[in-house]
């Protein structure tokens, strides 16, 4: 019987603390929406992105994996920037293809002076 009486008096404590958090809660209404969260890291826009720049770089996560406006912006950056380089690369290569063009066999070495081949 004082076990039963226990348990009573522990459900009508517990009971009230809830009521008690309900009713007093209940003023302050719904809790305000949370800021969505952004990109925090993004590419440097003064100057070319490098590789560190690409391993710093992390996306915040949303519900449903990260958000596709920041993901795009960072592609789009990364894909001109790509660009850019490939552009550059295949224009020093022209111009070394024309250098080494314009070279006449037997008067410009390319070898250290001083240094001849040995049978």
């Amino acid at each position: 019987m004082v076990m039963f009486l226990f348990l009573v008096v522990a459900l009508a404590a517990v009971v009230a603390a809830v009521t008690l958090a309900v009713v007093s809660g209940g003023d302050s209404g719904p809790l305000p929406d949370a800021a969505p969260e952004r990109l925090r890291d993004s590419l440097p826009p003064d100057r070319p992105v490098g590789r560190a720049d690409v391993e710093r770089l992390r996306f915040p996560l949303v519900v449903r994996g990260y958000r596709m406006a920041d993901v795009d912006d960072a592609l789009g950056r990364l894909g001109a920037e790509l660009a850019e380089r490939d552009a550059r690369i295949a224009d020093l290569e022209s111009a070394l293809d024309g250098a080494r063009a314009a070279v006449v066999p037997g008067h410009v070495s390319m070898e250290e002076p001083g240094r001849e081949e040995r049978p």
